[in-house]
């Protein structure tokens, strides 16, 4: 029996939106239906880049014409509420960018709206999708024992400030751009978050190092490493009495055994090599889920719980 085709539209036409639409471009059975932006012109190149059928004017349009299986929105962090909230009329699954929103209270809003119209959404919290990330998470399902998750973050508001973002996503910038290394907390740690404990705090007025522990009722334990305004690394380690997994760069997955000295590394996935890494893989699993079968994105309640976990480390 042949596999029906999921038909997929974009809303956005920016870098972003690109990397999305190669990585579906290479999904079997998926139809490029259609993609709506405010700029029109960005659209319609990449509609013919990448034969997509079709370039409408609104999102109503968009879903009228295409009756889309799945929808990739790529918007601005100030935008996603709004079109997100609008998206939700209609029945199609949703990928959204990360973050759902631009701080806690509107991805609440995002979330609550999905919930009330029944939605099926996820968000692209691609970094759980990288092949390192997902051979560490299979093999640490097969040990029971206790974990130690460390996150080593590194932001710049005068980088964020300098790549033209809007001043409300900069007062914002942890939950815009630390949700990839936040979310690996979550990522691995099993149970619920019991307590969230700072080792020091966060200071608006004077951004630097920020430490927090983070407690799981599953007995896993998180450290939060974030530095502000200084040098560091984007690096996530694991650390079990068997095992110890280390992604630096995040890419770059490796263990080390107990009695070892020696790092062994992982392959990477040629498709994290191909296309921005994790989008690949994201593609086809929200594929999946468009079509009513299971699927490792993140979910919105993921991604929500995450800005929940960020709130509570930057309070």
């Amino acid at each position: 029996m042949k596999a029906a085709e999921c038909r997929v539209a974009f809303v956005g036409a920016g870098n972003m939106a690109r990397e999305h639409i190669r990585a579906f471009s290479d999904v079997p059975h998926v139809t490029l239906s259609g993609i709506f932006s405010r700029t029109r012109g960005r659209a319609e190149t990449l509609a013919k880049e990448f034969h997509i059928h079709g370039v409408y004017s609104s999102l109503d349009s968009l879903y009228e014409a295409t009756h889309a299986d799945l929808v990739v929105i790529s918007v601005f962090e100030t935008a996603m509420l709004p079109v997100s909230v609008a998206a939700f009329d209609y029945p199609w699954t949703v990928l959204m960018e990360k973050p759902p929103g631009y701080n806690r209270m509107q991805a609440q809003e995002i979330l609550h709206d999905a919930r009330t119209k029944n939605r099926r959404v996820f968000v692209g919290l691609n970094r759980r999708l990288l092949s390192g990330s997902q051979a560490a998470i299979n093999n640490l399902a097969e040990n029971p024992s206790p974990r130690f998750i460390h996150v080593q973050d590194q932001q710049s508001l005068e980088q964020a400030k300098a790549i033209g973002h809007l001043d409300i996503v900069v007062q914002n910038w942890m939950y815009a751009n630390s949700i990839h290394l936040v979310d690996y907390l979550r990522f691995f740690g099993r149970g619920t978050i019991t307590s969230i404990q700072p080792v020091l705090s966060w200071d608006s007025k004077n951004p630097g190092i920020v430490l927090a522990k983070i407690v799981f009722s599953s007995g896993d334990i998180g450290i939060y490493e974030g530095i502000w305004n200084g040098p560091g690394p984007w690096a996530v380690t694991v650390t079990t009495p068997l095992r110890r997994w280390e992604m630096r760069p995040l890419e770059h997955a490796s263990f080390q055994n107990s009695g070892e000295r020696t790092m062994n590394p992982v392959s990477i996935h040629p498709w994290d090599e191909q296309f921005k890494p994790g989008f690949r893989r994201q593609a086809e699993e929200a594929v999946q889920g468009a079509m009513g079968g299971p699927s490792r994105c993140a979910t919105i309640e993921d991604a929500y719980e995450t800005m929940c976990l960020i709130e509570g480390i930057f309070s």
